[in-house]
């Protein structure tokens, strides 16, 4: 089951990508309709047969507005009688199918299994098996060139991520860590520039993932946001040699555990003003009242900001106008700083299956 939320259509969104997938979308479909087409008059483009029942006669436009965005579609016109996609009448159950679809690919390859289950949610008839097979083809060799495309031009910002989720492999579940890279080129824009899945986090991993960035083109990273990960800040020294920043976003998280629930919102606020400051050097006298004043109620959180001063504050030696996105996650930014879900929301799809199983099963008890 999918929910109703559409998480990687929203992280591309964020990074810039949203292009990509909406294409992406619009073939699939386009390709649906034609198999769709060519199984309703018993014949294929230019095929000569004396079972075909009608005759293509060109296409009408036709603009699908989708969560996704508007999507430009050439349906197909007959010369006997008419022909309209099930999947442009009002549902929502289509739509989910098809980013279902796309989203796994995202992950390690979409199964046939899957393009059935979208074949039927959007009530088509006469897709043949050779056809869904090609289908997954064409998905996957797509989302391959976006994920492996060349970067050219200066990247000088980069936010990293990762988190575990379980996968299936040879028969059984094991937990793998995915991590993705979303990048700011000199013009301001962000893309998703790198994802990967691996048996783990350990600083070789991230280490090949950052060298495979390089081998493709990625150069001039000045500053990389990240959480506070030994193995990752290790490969990001060796590998860019850019200075870190730690994700504001995961460090306010880790602070506030060191407070009591009743006293969190008072302690953020507290906590903030350090970053509202307009220069660096205000920063870290602010950054360093708030400690002393906080240390006496709370002393772990007072060693924390102590240790982690000079890794929070980082994003502000540089330009004044990059600083409102350095210190957060790429996607906390359009989400008015708010701490954004983990890439365990964006990547993992059997995972959100399964917490809307339990949430099911649990309002159904």
């Amino acid at each position: 089951m999918t929910e109703e939320r559409l998480p990687l259509a929203e992280l591309l969104a964020q990074a810039g990508d949203g292009d990509f997938l909406r294409s992406v979308a619009e073939a699939v479909l386009q390709m649906l309709m034609e198999a769709d087409v060519e199984g309703l008059i018993g014949a294929g483009r230019y095929e000569r047969s004396g079972e075909r029942l009608n005759w293509r006669n060109g296409y009408r436009e036709r603009t699908l507005d989708t969560r996704l965005g508007p999507m430009q579609l050439r349906v197909p016109k007959l010369r006997q009688g008419s022909y309209f996609p099930p999947f442009l009448e009002p549902r929502k159950t289509s739509e989910k199918a098809l980013v279902a679809v796309i989203q796994e690919a995202w992950i390690g390859g979409v199964s046939t299994r899957r393009v059935d289950d979208l074949v039927q949610a959007m009530g088509l008839t006469g897709i043949s098996k050779s056809t869904v097979s090609k289908l997954c083809k064409d998905i996957d060799e797509r989302v391959s060139a976006f994920l492996e495309r060349s970067l050219s031009g200066e990247w000088p910002y980069l936010w990293l991520d990762a988190t575990y989720l379980r996968q299936r492999e040879g028969g059984r579940v094991v937990s793998a860590a995915a991590i993705i890279a979303v990048a700011c080129d000199a013009e301001g824009r962000r893309q998703i520039v790198g994802l990967h899945i691996g048996p783990s986090e350990a600083e070789t991993f991230w280490s090949a993932f950052l060298k495979s960035l390089v081998k493709r083109g990625l150069r001039g990273v000045k500053l990389v946001v990240s959480d506070a990960h030994e193995g990752l800040k290790g490969a990001i020294a060796r590998v860019l040699g850019a200075a870190w920043q730690r994700c504001r976003v995961h460090w306010m998280r880790n602070a506030l555990a060191h407070v009591p629930k009743a006293h969190q919102p008072m302690a953020a606020a507290a906590l903030r003003q350090a970053f509202l400051q307009p220069d660096q050097a205000s920063a870290r006298q602010t950054w360093r009242h708030v400690a002393d004043q906080l240390r006496p109620r709370w002393p772990k959180l007072g060693v924390l900001m102590d240790e982690s001063e000079d890794d929070v504050l980082a994003y502000m030696a540089f330009p004044a106008a990059h600083q409102a996105a350095l210190g957060q996650h790429a996607g906390a930014v359009e989400q008015g700083g708010e701490t954004p879900r983990r890439c365990r929301r964006h990547l993992s799809l059997r995972a959100v299956h399964r917490a809307a199983d339990r949430r099911r099963a649990a309002r159904g008890q």
